[in-house]
């Protein structure tokens, strides 16, 4: 009896009604059809960008922490000492100033209110605003001749994370993934904790034009709260009404549409980052909450990054993330203490509650990075979008300072407990070993074995780099 004949003679007391028998049939046209789909699409080439890929040249640095300071903390408060400014508080700067955000608004000469002390076997000065990571200063290589051209937050932020402020382009943690790809396939391989929605937001951890899946992945944003945020893996990764063959069968049947989709139009960029996002998703599921997850870390580790303390615990949660996510070999990771360094009025009372918020959890982070052995292939880097004037601005805070200001890495191949470059006698101006931020760029990628000039990307007819027609690597920074 064909289909038809047994659905329009079965007698009403079957337990088959039309209704029913349509219902169970059409599974089974819909296997025939996925069947066909998915042959279809295994047979269509796969483009992944997340292919590990071999380095350029050995490399010192598998991996980086980018610990970002948004706002913009002062280099003379703390890593680049003034002596001039100490003998001539208060008197007029002695040479022309340059464009600031609050024109106008500055006045004179304005020394620390922190003391300097040479710190370790190395000597390095470091004031007292940053006690703890004082106590690490033997580790630190702490350049004082960074240059930029934002004068404003959202341009500076841009220019240090994409090279340029005047285009949208791709991040510098996207251009490492890209050219090395990724070693753990079960998590991002850039991944952004509790980033700044402002001031770019999303463009600062974009993929821009290159491809997709290299985008950074964000955890939660600088307005939520770590108790928020831990929960977002576990409740939005695993799909309770189903378990995992389930799932993988339900993502096999979508992604074979979508492959489907890919070779009637040839290519669709979107989509194919679309259907990388979804495997990665499930593929999350079997790690991302165990990475997460802190509470099995032991209560030494847990007090060394500040997790016992109210003003400690976010940036210490953080920092202690980034390690797990370094061990777990995620390629780019970003640290950012939210938007609070900007101090162009009482410097000293909130540059002192911001730092110790983030002095603890840093050197805890140095400290345990180095005890595991993960200290000597990942590059630790700290810094704000930009310095401070010398002179005060409202009295008793400093203005926006892009012309000369201080950044320190450590580990990842660096030379430890070594002062590069200089600014003047104000502080002001770089003036020795100038570092631009596209020489800065040029010079992470040489520690991930990837050249810049050599790191390039097809788009709009032709070719782009993370440090467009500029950057020279600083060499003499590595040991």
């Amino acid at each position: 009896m064909d289909l038809k004949n047994f659905i329009t003679k079965a007698p009403r007391t079957s337990q088959f009604s039309r209704r029913a028998m349509l219902r169970a049939a059409g599974c089974g046209f819909g296997f025939m059809g996925l069947e066909s789909v998915l042959a279809q699409a295994a047979s269509m080439p796969s483009t992944d960008p997340l292919t590990p890929k071999a380095p350029h040249f050995p490399a010192t640095a598998k991996r980086v922490i980018f610990l970002f300071m948004h706002g913009g903390p002062s280099s003379i408060d703390s890593f680049d000492p003034k002596p001039y400014l100490d003998a001539n508080d208060g008197k007029p700067l002695p040479i022309k100033q340059p464009l600031t955000f609050a024109q106008g608004k500055t006045g004179g000469l304005m020394k620390s209110p922190w003391q300097f002390k040479n710190r370790g076997q190395s000597g390095i000065p470091i004031s007292t605003l940053f006690p703890k990571i004082a106590e690490c200063a033997d580790d630190l290589c702490v350049i004082r001749s960074m240059v930029g051209e934002g004068v404003d937050h959202g341009a500076a932020l841009l220019q240090t994370f994409t090279g340029t402020f005047t285009f949208t382009r791709p991040s510098m943690g996207s251009w490492a993934l890209y050219g090395l790809g990724t070693e753990n396939r079960n998590l991002p391989g850039y991944i952004t904790i509790k980033p700044a929605l402002s001031h770019g937001g999303a463009k600062n951890w974009s993929s821009g034009f290159l491809p997709g899946p290299v985008q950074g992945t964000a955890i939660g944003h600088a307005g939520m709260q770590v108790s928020e945020i831990q929960k977002e893996p576990i409740e939005y990764l695993i799909n309770q009404g189903l378990n995992r063959e389930q799932q993988r069968y339900e993502l096999d049947m979508i992604q074979a549409i979508n492959r489907k989709h890919q070779e009637l139009w040839k290519y669709d960029d979107e989509l194919e980052t679309r259907i990388q996002s979804f495997e990665m998703a499930f593929r999350m599921q079997a790690e991302a909450h165990k990475v997460f997850d802190v509470t099995g870390e032991s209560e030494a580790t847990k007090k060394l990054y500040g997790l016992d303390e109210p003003k400690t615990a976010d940036f210490g949660w953080q920092c202690l993330l980034a390690r797990r996510l370094a061990e777990s070999d995620v390629r780019f990771i970003q640290c950012t203490h939210s938007y609070k360094w900007d101090q162009h009025s009482d410097l000293f009372e909130k540059h002192n509650e911001n730092a110790a918020e983030v002095d603890k959890p840093i050197a805890g982070l140095l400290q345990d990075l180095k005890a595991r052995g993960l200290l000597k292939d990942t590059l630790v880097i700290w810094a704000g979008e930009f310095g401070r004037t010398p002179i005060s601005e409202s009295g008793n805070g400093r203005d926006h300072n892009p012309y000369g200001y201080t950044i320190w890495m450590a580990g990842g191949g660096v030379k430890p407990g070594f002062v590069y470059g200089a600014t003047d006698e104000f502080g002001y101006h770089a003036a020795e070993n100038r570092m631009h931020i596209h020489d800065f760029h040029a010079t992470v990628l040489a520690a991930m074995g990837l050249d810049h000039l050599r790191l390039t990307y097809k788009y709009s007819g032709r070719d782009f780099r993370l440090t467009d027609t500029a950057g020279n690597v600083h060499r003499d920074i590595f040991a």
